[in-house]
């Protein structure tokens, strides 16, 4: 509050212009200053699992080369520790980084919930559960602003795809946005004030996010109490003047004054209040006061230290998901035949914004090697893109194999598998990968498999291999973690921050994802991940939660009581049985015996991760408070406590229930309205064990409405939020697609292969209006109405605008 009050008296010196031009940014990466009044200018860039400082020298995109920097494991690594406190250590290690380089707010975290195994950048995100999102992600955030650094908490809300989210409508009901979408930021927001959020590309229930009222001051200010600013998404503003009246303060990156002056002209014709204004561009000025005191000139960040640090996120990280015959850890001197080019060139992070340029880099080929192991080195399949299984390369393999005590095959997803910008088609591995392993497990049969990769994947040859370990993501040190899990240097503990299923037709949204050309229908409502697994019994290749030690762990005497607030306490002992020690994350799950609404069989309600010697107990407590026993009752517009019994569940995974108990919870007398949907919505209260088909007619009733049109017509006029893949069939779309490509391929320069793939698949994608941002000015909003108008069949009146649009050479 103390920057806000500052920041107003400052407002109130401006002009109306200076006001407006702090609505947007000076350029790719800086917002506006206003130097007669002393506000200085403050650098926003990427993260969010490391620093992406672009180059001074680097094109005009901002993609690539960026200032080397330390790549921590991605969030679909990190998530898995569910270590809060590693958390928090990561978030500081960020934040002194970003003071070496005087940025003032790092991008990030991503939270947006893993709805389906194939989105292109689910490796950036956190989960599919929101409560673990929430508290990984929020001491994240505690962490890096511990450091006088800001982030901003992306993509609010709802963008859940990379196919179309620059225009898709996400068309979610009211129960499931606030169960589900929405209650990650809620916790993040509430628990730790975020100095920025970031708001998506994607219309939210009909309305673009940026100019979401609902979505940007009802709820985000009015209801959890954010005090900071909203940005766009880079290129995400629809409507400059409908977004100051919602709640949006800082379009990123600038309109080189286009939106400025949008703004200044609606103040001036009565179309917008003044005082709108101010407020928008009072929260940028905090904003920028903040950061400027608490620049630290001069400061340098040990590189060492956050190396290490990352290789110990890293290792805490990893999932162990089979061990047979305790094939792991391997001893010293044990003959290892080290397979698969991951090894020596690992897979560490995923394409696109996010892309680090690390200050060092790890291999685990290396890193086994010093461990004291007797290690040969086989290819086993090529990197090239599009690489089909090598036969040679494999007998290579298979050869290497027979002649060692055990074979580790590091396989997974190459980098133009997932990426920002496009989603997968499908779970499955390469083919050179799958059989890779298949034929050198029929070569020896002691053979481990290492994954590196962003998401679940399809693992038909899991029944061939005694070991598989999942390190995801696992940054610059990934290869050395990866050495210390396998050599018991470090004993694993990670657990699967989300469900692994057998086959890509077992998700709930399979069938809705990534849904028509306008609009994608989140049909299958709150039935995400393990809740949809768990509830119908579905087989699941590895469930939510899970992760197995070198050590065991036994769980005993709970105890539920009421705690000093009111809510309910439940307390356990968790013993370390095992001969090593080791971590465990003991997992606190709720469910409702029964209801008159429809539920998933548990949630998570609360986690805590505990390190323990051999034989070493510890008593662990969590607290349940009254929206641990909530739904959102969409009907009603409300939180609802049903009353009745329910079962608290102690479980070691959502498949593993330890210790579990029954316990009353009054309700809180409100009606259950939405029980009333019963007879028009008969599907989610039971749910069928197949597929999830879920009929246009009940889903409308849940969603409350008619549902919009999915798919564009031939009858739709065109505008400015029309993509290139919308007009590439007609003659003026074919010339603008033309000069757009060659444009980008100017800008973008000797760009890396994969960030270029995720430019061609996301400029498809692209409203026309983008085409202004990308022009550096050549465009100009007349042009692109004439494109417009010229699309619709208007010719003449296009080609004039066109014409007297076109900007004046000096």
């Amino acid at each position: 509050m103390e920057y806000l009050d500052k920041a107003k008296e400052l407002v109130s010196q401006m002009t109306l212009e200076e006001k407006a031009s702090l609505c947007s940014g000076l350029d790719f990466w800086h917002t506006k200053g206003v130097s007669r009044l002393g506000l200085e200018s403050v650098m926003v860039t990427d993260g969010p699992h490391g620093l992406r400082k672009q180059d001074g020298e680097s094109d005009h995109l901002g993609i690539n080369n960026s200032v080397p920097a330390t790549c921590f494991p991605a969030a679909c690594a990190t998530a898995c520790s569910f270590d809060t406190d590693l958390m928090r250590e990561i978030g500081e290690a960020l934040g002194e980084e970003c003071l070496q380089e005087d940025v003032a707010v790092i991008l990030g975290p991503a939270v947006n919930i893993k709805r389906s195994p194939l989105c292109g950048r689910n490796f950036e995100y956190v989960s599919e559960d929101p409560l673990l999102t929430g508290k990984m992600a929020g001491s994240l955030v505690t962490g890096i602003q511990s450091k006088g650094i800001g982030t901003s908490v992306k993509h609010y809300a709802v963008n859940n795809q990379e196919t179309r989210r620059m225009s898709s409508n996400s068309v979610v009901d009211d129960r499931a946005l606030r169960e589900i979408y929405l209650a990650g930021y809620e916790k993040i927001v509430r628990e730790t004030q975020p100095w920025t959020m970031m708001c998506s590309y994607n219309l939210v229930n009909g309305t673009y996010a940026s100019d979401n009222k609902w979505l940007l001051t009802d709820v985000l200010r009015d209801e959890w109490g954010f005090e900071g600013l909203v940005m766009t998404d880079w290129g995400a503003m629809n409507d400059r003047v409908q977004g100051v009246r919602a709640g949006l303060d800082l379009e990123m990156p600038g309109s080189r004054g286009i939106n400025d002056a949008k703004i200044v002209k609606a103040v001036q014709d009565g179309l917008l209040k003044e005082t709108e204004l101010d407020i928008v561009a009072g929260r940028v000025t905090a904003m920028v006061l903040q950061a400027v005191d608490n620049r630290r000139q001069g400061y340098t960040y040990d590189a060492d230290a956050h190396h290490a640090l990352a290789r110990r996120a890293a290792a805490d990280s990893s999932v162990l998901l089979k061990n047979g015959d305790q094939i792991l850890p391997l001893a010293a001197g044990t003959k290892v035949a080290v397979i698969g080019a991951f090894a020596k060139t690992p897979r560490y992070q995923g394409a696109g914004s996010s892309k680090i340029n690390p200050l060092k880099m790890d291999n685990a080929f290396d890193e086994l090697t010093a461990a004291g192991l007797q290690t040969v080195y086989a290819e086993g399949y090529s990197l090239k893109p599009g690489s089909k299984p090598d036969d040679a390369l494999i007998e290579e393999a298979c050869a290497a194999a027979k002649e060692a005590d055990v074979a580790v095959v590091f396989a997974g997803l190459p980098d133009e598998y997932e990426s920002e910008g496009y989603d997968r088609s499908n779970m499955r591995m390469p083919d050179s990968h799958n059989r890779l392993i298949s034929e050198v497990a029929a070569s020896n049969p002691n053979t481990v498999v290492v994954l590196l990769l962003g998401a679940p994947v399809e693992t038909p040859w899991v029944d061939q291999v005694k070991g598989v370990l999942v390190a995801y993501l696992g940054g610059q040190a990934g290869g050395g973690a990866c050495a210390d899990i396998l050599t018991g240097k470090v004993n694993p503990s990670g657990k699967l921050a989300e469900s692994w299923p057998v086959a890509l037709e077992d998700n709930p949204s399979h069938l809705y994802f990534p849904g028509g050309n306008k609009s994608v229908e989140y049909r299958e409502s709150i039935f995400v991940g393990y809740r949809y697994y768990d509830t119908v019994d579905k087989t699941v290749r590895w469930p939510f939660g899970y992760g197995m030690s070198y050590s065991s762990f036994d769980y005993s005497d709970l105890a539920v009581g009421q705690d000093e607030d009111g809510g309910t306490r439940v307390s356990f002992t968790v013993t370390n049985t095992g001969k090593l020690a080791g971590a465990e994350t003991a997992q606190l799950y709720v469910a409702a015996k029964e209801s008159q609404v429809f539920r998933p069989r548990k949630e998570l309600k609360g986690f805590d991760k505990i390190y323990l010697e051999p034989g070493e107990n510890r008593q662990i407590t969590l607290s349940l408070d009254q929206r641990s026993f909530a739904y959102y009752d969409s009907i009603a517009a409300n939180w609802i406590v049903e009353g009745g019994t329910y079962t608290v569940q102690v479980a070691a995974s959502s498949r593993d229930i330890r210790l579990s108990a029954d316990i009353q919870i009054a309700g809180d007398g409100q009606d259950l309205a939405l029980a009333a949907l019963r007879d028009k919505t008969p599907i989610y209260w039971d749910l069928p064990k197949g597929s999830l088909v879920i009929e246009t007619d009940q889903f409308a009733s849940l969603y409350g409405k008619p549902l919009p049109a999915s798919e564009r017509t031939a009858r739709d006029p065109y505008n400015a939020n029309s993509t290139l893949k919308d007009i590439q069939h007609t003659k003026v779309g074919q010339q603008i697609l033309k000069m757009t490509k060659e444009n980008v391929t100017q800008m973008m320069g000797e760009g890396e292969e994969d960030l270029n793939q995720m430019v061609d698949a996301m400029m498809m994608d692209m409203p026309l209006r983008l085409l202004m941002m990308l022009s550096g000015g050549s465009l100009t909003q007349m042009m692109l109405d004439g494109i417009v108008n010229m699309l619709n069949g208007r010719m003449l009146k296009g080609l004039i605008q066109m014409q007297r649009g076109t900007p004046k050479k000096k």
